[in-house]
């Protein structure tokens, strides 16, 4: 186990974006298309966040044409660029899977005064 440990700490990022579940973020995400690679902007409010050294993921839901859209993004990957937080949010959950059967105005997250 130590071993794996060990390689794990060699592929985790330097610097982790600090945010939390709640707030609305701005991810940039590495594209390849043919031999290209462009930046593509995923913007939503973070419903979730697992822990877990090199796996540690968290999952940004939007709606986009009146559907629900959510990708679960690794923290550590090569191919998140970036993370901005748009805005934080104030919650009293460390999961808001409830947000999924809200429907407009009642989605939304209250903004927290920092």
């Amino acid at each position: 186990m130590d071993a794996l440990k060990l390689m794990a700490q060699d592929s985790l990022k330097a610097e982790v974006p600090q945010f939390n579940v709640g707030d609305t973020v701005r991810v940039q995400v590495k594209i390849k298309e043919g031999d290209k690679e462009r930046l593509q902007a995923f913007e939503g409010t973070v419903i979730a966040k697992k822990h877990g050294g090199v796996a540690e993921t968290f999952t940004v839901r939007r709606v986009a044409h009146g559907v629900g859209v959510e990708r679960v993004f690794p923290i550590h990957s090569p191919n998140v660029a970036s993370v901005e937080v748009v805005r934080s949010g104030r919650v009293r959950r460390s999961k808001l899977y409830y947000l999924r059967d809200r429907v407009g105005k009642a989605a939304k997250v209250k903004e927290a005064l920092r």
